[in-house]
C-alpha cells in the first residue's frame, strides 16, 4: 500500500472502475472494420481508443483488460482498498442479442474469477444484454445468487433504446426482486441526440455522456418506473450526471408540466423527481475530484447518498484521491462517503 501521511479510520472503495476482456474488444475492432454498426457514439468513442496511437488510448485499453496484479499495483499507488468493477461502456450492449447474451455470460465468469482470486480488493457488478430482456433477467439471477457479483452495469442506451420502456422492465423486476442495485453508467450518446455534439468534440466523457445520461435517469423518473418499482435501487457516476445541481427547476417545471397537462403520455407521479432521486438514486463522485460539486451533492443528496470513486482507468490521477480526503465532512460522513454507503449499496463487507 502507498505511504500515507496520516492514519484514517475509513477504507477507500473506489466504486466505479472498468474493466473489459480481450474478446469484447475484439468484437468492437470486428465492428469497426466491417462498419456494420450504424452508431456514431461507438464509432467516435471506441474508434479512438481501439485505434489512436496516444498514450492515453493505449495505457487505457491495457489496463481495461488487467484485472491482476496491475491493477492491484495501481491501486496500491494511489491507496485504494477495494474497487467495484464494472464493465466498461459500451459493454455487450452494441452487438446483437445472441453475441451480447454470451458475451455477459463470459465476462461475469471471469469477473467472478479474479474476485475469487483477490477476494479483499474487488467487489464486481454484473453484465446483462438488455437486446433480450428475458435472458438479461436470468443472467443478473445467476450472477448474483450463484458467482456472488453485487449489482447490474447498464451502458445507457442499447440500439438507441432507452430502459424507460416497459420491455426492459423484466430486468428491474429481476434487480428488485434480488436487491442489487442498478448502475447507471455512460454510453455516448444516442443516434438522435448525438449530431450537434459529435460535431464540436463534445460527444465523449467532456460532456455528452452526462447529456445522455442524466437524460435517461430521468426519463425513468418521469415515466414512473419507480412507482412501479419502489425499492429498486440506482447508481449514477460524475456527481449525479449534473442532475443534484438542476433539481430545483427540474421539479418545478415537471409540476407545471402536469398542472398544464402539456404532455398527455406521461403519467401522473406519486411524488416529485427529486423525492425519486433522493431515495432511489446514489450517486459518485467519478472522475469529479473537485471539493464543490461533491459538496453540492453531499447536501441535495444527503450523506448517505453519496459515494467516492476514482473512474479508473479513464481517470487514474492517484493525487486526485487527496482531494477526498480533505473533504470538509464530519468522520462519520466521510466513512460513509468512502466505505459505508458502498457496503450498504452493494451489500458486501469490505
Amino acid at each position: 500500500m502507498a505511504v500515507e501521511t496520516k492514519q484514517r479510520d475509513y477504507l477507500r472503495v473506489a466504486t466505479e472502475e472498468a474493466w473489459g476482456p480481450p474478446e469484447m474488444f475484439a468484437g468492437y475492432r470486428k465492428l469497426l472494420a466491417d462498419k456494420s454498426l450504424d452508431d456514431p457514439g461507438f464509432n467516435s468513442l471506441c474508434g479512438f481508443y481501439l485505434g489512436s496511437s496516444s498514450e492515453r488510448a493505449r495505457s487505457t485499453v491495457r489496463r481495461l483488460q488487467d484485472i491482476g496484479p496491475e491493477r492491484i499495483a495501481d491501486m496500491d499507488a494511489s491507496g485504494i482498498d477495494v474497487q467495484v468493477l464494472s464493465l466498461t461502456s459500451p459493454g455487450v450492449q452494441v452487438f446483437d442479442a445472441p453475441t451480447a447474451n454470451a458475451l455477459a455470460i463470459s465476462s461475469n465468469d471471469q469477473l467472478a474469477e479474479a474476485i475469487g482470486k483477490y477476494p479483499t480488493r474487488f467487489v464486481g457488478l454484473a453484465a446483462a444484454a438488455p437486446q433480450d430482456p428475458a435472458a438479461a433477467a436470468r443472467e443478473i439471477e445467476r450472477a448474483v445468487r450463484k458467482l456472488g457479483l453485487k449489482g447490474v452495469i447498464l451502458n445507457s442506451h442499447t440500439h438507441n433504446e432507452y430502459l424507460d420502456d416497459p420491455k426492459f422492465w423484466e430486468i428491474f423486476e429481476a434487480c428488485e426482486s434480488l436487491n442489487v442495485p442498478v448502475y447507471l453508467h455512460p454510453n455516448s450518446p444516442s443516434k438522435g441526440l448525438i449530431g450537434p455534439l459529435l460535431e464540436s468534440g463534445l460527444d465523449g466523457a467532456v460532456y455528452g455522456f452526462a447529456v445522455e445520461t442524466g437524460m435517461h435517469m430521468l426519463r425513468i423518473i418521469v415515466k414512473g418506473v419507480f412507482d412501479r418499482f419502489p425499492k429498486l435501487q440506482f447508481v449514477i457516476g460524475h456527481c449525479g450526471e449534473a442532475l443534484p445541481f438542476w433539481l430545483f427547476r427540474i421539479n418545478f417545471m415537471h409540476r407545471a408540466g402536469m398542472a398544464s397537462k402539456r404532455y398527455s403520455f406521461l403519467p401522473q407521479l406519486k411524488q416529485q423527481p427529486g423525492d425519486y432521486l433522493r431515495e432511489n438514486v446514489t450517486v459518485t463522485n467519478s472522475g469529479v475530484a473537485w471539493e464543490p460539486a461533491i459538496m453540492l451533492c453531499h447536501q441535495v443528496m444527503g450523506a448517505d447518498r453519496v459515494m467516492y470513486a476514482m473512474d479508473y482507468p479513464y481517470q487514474f490521477v492517484p493525487e486526485e484521491v487527496a482531494v477526498s480526503d480533505a473533504l470538509p465532512m464530519t468522520a462519520l460522513d466521510k466513512r460513509k462517503y468512502f466505505q459505508l454507503n458502498a457496503e450498504r449499496v452493494f451489500n458486501f463487507k469490505s
